[in-house]
């Protein structure tokens, strides 16, 4: 099935709090970042950000410098809706983050939504290819994807899961893994649902 169809399906017959990844507060991703150390006016990209809380969060804490890129605009839609006037300090972009072109690099890659649909080697070569292209070096990349004894399949679509081996392996020498750690992430259906985090620095 053609992936933007079919996100487009679920964000036009789904809100937010209904599917499964939805949190409300994304500790994991606000611990991962805080991490990290950065400083306020760093650019960061959130990839499949759709209609998470995350950029809210980050508009509180102070992050001045911030784009969310999804396949779905629907689901774009729905975080512009709650934001309100908010969100005019956020850049939107609705596209497929495998043929993204940015127009400039960011301090901050996140991913909590995205690799682990990608399940054949040429998409998981176009992931790292669209990191590249998107990343500073010496930039960070957090990515958050199914853990080896995560869900087999999540909304329909078979995924690929994932340890820091296995991420480290994909994203290439030019990253260095600097931090590992796993979540049971609770659906709003009550299901419990394992998650491997790792933040990466891109060498200079």
């Amino acid at each position: 099935m053609d992936q933007h169809d079919h996100w487009h399906r679920v964000w036009t017959t789904r809100d937010a709090e209904s599917v499964s990844w939805h949190q409300d507060d994304p500790a994991p991703s606000l611990r991962m970042i805080a991490a990290a150390d950065l400083e306020p006016d760093t650019a960061v990209v959130d990839v499949g950000g759709g209609a998470s809380r995350l950029v809210d969060r980050l508009l509180a804490e102070g992050y001045g410098d911030l784009t969310v890129l999804d396949i779905a605009a629907p689901a774009l839609e729905q975080a512009q809706r709650r934001l309100g006037a908010a969100a005019e300090r956020v850049a939107w972009v609705a596209g497929d983050v495998l043929a993204w072109q940015p127009q400039r690099r960011y301090g901050l890659w996140h991913d909590r939504a995205v690799l682990h649909f990608l399940t054949t080697p040429e998409r998981q070569q176009a992931y790292r290819a669209a990191i590249e292209r998107a990343l500073s070096p010496g930039g960070t990349a957090i990515i958050a994807a199914f853990a080896l004894d995560g869900p087999e399949k999540c909304s329909g679509l078979t995924v690929c899961r994932h340890d820091g081996e296995s991420l480290s392996a994909l994203l290439g020498p030019s990253f260095r893994l600097m931090a590992e750690t796993n979540e049971h992430h609770r659906t709003p259906g009550g299901a419990a649902q394992s998650f491997c985090w790792c933040r990466f620095v891109r060498k200079g």
